[in-house]
C-alpha cells in the first residue's frame, strides 16, 4: 500500500476521500470509477476535436464546390479555430476546481451541438457571407477548450504511476477525433444522410477509398450535422456516468449544477471576447479584421495576457480558487513543460489542421513557368487527393500516443522526449527538401510519397512525444497543481493549430513552403536544450522525471 487507507464516499454522482494512490481503495472501488470517467471522457473529447477541426476539410471541399471565397479567406477559417480552440483552454484548464468535472464535461460537451447544427445549416447555401462561417468557426474553439478541462479532470481519477497510459489514452483517443473527422466527414459528404439539396463538384475531390469526380453530387451539410449522432448521447453519458470529486485538492466548491454552469459560460466568454479581439487586430479588413493585420508574435501574447488579466477580474469565491490555481505560474517547471508540450502537441494539432489544405495547393497544381514567372494556379491532373491522405499522420499520431505514455512509465518522460525530439528535427528538415523540390516542379507529385513517409513519422514521433510529457507532469507536479498545469500547458500548445497553418499560408504565399519547416526544425532543437537542462543533464531539476 503507498499511502494509508483512505475511506472512499458515494453521495450521488458526488465523491469523497477520493484517494487513487491508496492500493486498496483503488482496488475496492477506484480503478471501476476511474475507468468510467476515462470511457465516457474519451469519445466526447474525440467529438470535440472533430468539430474544432473539421474547418481543415471543410474549406477544402469548399474550394472544389466553388464557394465563392478565395483561398486566403477559407485560410482564416481554420485559423478562426484553431485560436478561438488555443484561447478557450486557458479559461478552462481551471473549470475542475470551480465546477466539477461531472458538470464541466456536460455543458462543454452540450456544447459543441451549437457549432455543428450551425455549420450544417450554413453550409446548405454557397451565398452564405463569409461572417457567418468565421461565427461557427469561432464557435468550433468549444471543442479545442474541452481538451484542458478533460485532460485536468482525468488526472485527478489515476495514480500517479500509471498517469502516462491514463492521460496517454485519454488524449490519444481523443485526438482520434482528427482522424475520425478526416475519414468520416469525406464520407457522408458523398449521400444524403440527412436530405436536403446536393451540390455539383467543380473539381475533383475525394474520400478515404478513392478520388471523386467533377461532376459528382456533395452534401457538404452533412460535415457539421453527423456530430449530433454522437454529441446528444454523449451529454445523456456524461450527466449520467460521470462524477465530481469533492475533496479540497479537486473541486470543493463545486456546488450544483446551474451555479456551475453559469461560471463555465461565463468564463467562456472572456475567452471567446479576447480570441475575437485578437482575431480583429490580425485580420485583414476583407475578411472582417480591424485593417491593423498586426504580426501573429505580437497578438498571441496580447490574447493570453488579456485572457488570464480577465480571469483574475472576476469577483468572489471563484477569484480565491483561481489564485491558489494560478500558483503554477511561479514554478519554473511549469514554463519548461509549456516550451516541451508545445513542441510535441502543439506540432501535433497544426499539422493537422494544415496538412489537407497543405497537399491540396502543394501537390494539386503544377508550378511551371509562363511568361517568365513561376506560376502555381495549374490544376495538377495527376495531383493526391488531399481527402484521401491527410487522415494518415493524425491516426498515427493519435494511436501511438498511450504507447508513448507507456514507455514513459518505464523509461521516464525525458529520455523518451530527447530521442522523438531529435527524429523530430529530422524529419521536418526532411519534409522541407521534398517540399521545397515539389514547389518548383511541374510534376510535383514525384515528390509526394517520400513527403508523406517523412511526414507521418514526424506524426508519430509528436505522439509518442505529447505521452512522454504527460509523465513528466504527473512526476514533477503535486496532485493539486498536475491537472491545472497540463491544462495550462495544452492551452499554449494549442495555438500550434492557428500558428502552423497560419505560417504555412504566409510561407505559400511568399512561395518558400519550406521555410515554415526549417523555422519548425529550428524550434524543436530549442526544446531539446531546455529538456536536457531541466531534466536529463547531471544535476538536473529532476532527473528523468
Amino acid at each position: 500500500m503507498t499511502e494509508q487507507a483512505t475511506k472512499l464516499e458515494e453521495k450521488g454522482h458526488d465523491l469523497y476521500g477520493w484517494n487513487p494512490d491508496d492500493d486498496v481503495q483503488w482496488a475496492e472501488a477506484g480503478k471501476k470509477i476511474a475507468t468510467r470517467n476515462l470511457w465516457i471522457s474519451i469519445p466526447s473529447l474525440l467529438c470535440g476535436f472533430a468539430v474544432w477541426l473539421y474547418w481543415g476539410i471543410i474549406t477544402v471541399q469548399m474550394l472544389n464546390l466553388g464557394f465563392p471565397f478565395e483561398q486566403s479567406q477559407l485560410f482564416t477559417l481554420a485559423a478562426i479555430a484553431g485560436l478561438s480552440g488555443a484561447t478557450l483552454r486557458i479559461p478552462s484548464s481551471f473549470f475542475i476546481r470551480i465546477a466539477g468535472g461531472r458538470y464541466t464535461l456536460f455543458l462543454t460537451t452540450a456544447l459543441l451541438m451549437i457549432p455543428a447544427v450551425g455549420t450544417g445549416f450554413l453550409l446548405q447555401d454557397p451565398n452564405t457571407p463569409l461572417w457567418q462561417f468565421q461565427l461557427m468557426a469561432l464557435l468550433s474553439g468549444f471543442g479545442g477548450g474541452n481538451f484542458a478541462s478533460s485532460m485536468s479532470n482525468i488526472s485527478f481519477f489515476y495514480p500517479k504511476k500509471i498517469q502516462g497510459y491514463a492521460l496517454g489514452m485519454n488524449a490519444g483517443l481523443g485526438n482520434f477525433g482528427v482522424t475520425t473527422m478526416q475519414i468520416v466527414v469525406p464520407l457522408v459528404m458523398t449521400f444524403a444522410l440527412f436530405g436536403g439539396e446536393s451540390m455539383t463538384l467543380q473539381n475533383t475531390s475525394g474520400t478515404l477509398i478513392g478520388k471523386i469526380p467533377a461532376g459528382t453530387e456533395t452534401y457538404i451539410f452533412n460535415a457539421g450535422w453527423v456530430w449530433l449522432i454522437a454529441l446528444v448521447p454523449l451529454a445523456f453519458a456524461g450527466w449520467f456516468g460521470l462524477n465530481n470529486i469533492r475533496d479540497e485538492h479537486v473541486s470543493p466548491d463545486a456546488g450544483s449544477a446551474l451555479p456551475a454552469f453559469a461560471k463555465i459560460l461565463g468564463m467562456l466568454a472572456i475567452g471567446l471576447a479576447t480570441a475575437t479581439f485578437g482575431l480583429w487586430l490580425m485580420l485583414p479588413a476583407k475578411t472582417g479584421g480591424s485593417g491593423l493585420e498586426l504580426n501573429k508574435w505580437i497578438v498571441l501574447p496580447i490574447v493570453i495576457a488579456l485572457t488570464v488579466f480577465a480571469l483574475k477580474l472576476i469577483p468572489g469565491k471563484i477569484q480565491t480558487n483561481l489564485k491558489r490555481q494560478f500558483q503554477i505560474f511561479d514554478n519554473k517547471h511549469t514554463w519548461a513543460m509549456t516550451v516541451i508540450y508545445t513542441m510535441t502537441f502543439g506540432s501535433f494539432i497544426g499539422y493537422a489542421a494544415a496538412m489537407g489544405l497543405a497537399i491540396k495547393v502543394v501537390f494539386g497544381f503544377q508550378h511551371i513557368m509562363v511568361d517568365g514567372v513561376m506560376t502555381h494556379n495549374t490544376v495538377n491532373p495527376n495531383g493526391p487527393s488531399a481527402l484521401m491522405f491527410a487522415w494518415m499522420g493524425p491516426f498515427i499520431g493519435a494511436l501511438i500516443r498511450p504507447i508513448g505514455g507507456s514507455w514513459a512509465d518505464k523509461m521516464g518522460g525525458a529520455k523518451v522526449t530527447q530521442i522523438i525530439s531529435v527524429v523530430m528535427v529530422a524529419c521536418a528538415l526532411g519534409v522541407a527538401y521534398f517540399m521545397k523540390a515539389a514547389y518548383g516542379s511541374a510534376t510535383p507529385e514525384e515528390y509526394f510519397y517520400p513527403f508523406l513517409v517523412l511526414f507521418i513519422i514526424l506524426f508519430a514521433a509528436t505522439g509518442i512525444g505529447n505521452g512522454s510529457t504527460f509523465r513528466t507532469i504527473a512526476v514533477v507536479f503535486n496532485k493539486e497543481q498536475a491537472g491545472p498545469v497540463l491544462g495550462w500547458t495544452s492551452a499554449v500548445a494549442a495555438y500550434g493549430a492557428f500558428i502552423i497553418p497560419k505560417v504555412f499560408g504566409e510561407q505559400i504565399k511568399a512561395t518558400t513552403p519550406e521555410y515554415a519547416l526549417y523555422g519548425f526544425a529550428i524550434f524543436y532543437g530549442v526544446c531539446i536544450l531546455i529538456n536536457w537542462w531541466f531534466y536529463l543533464r547531471p544535476g538536473a531539476y529532476v532527473k528523468n522525471p
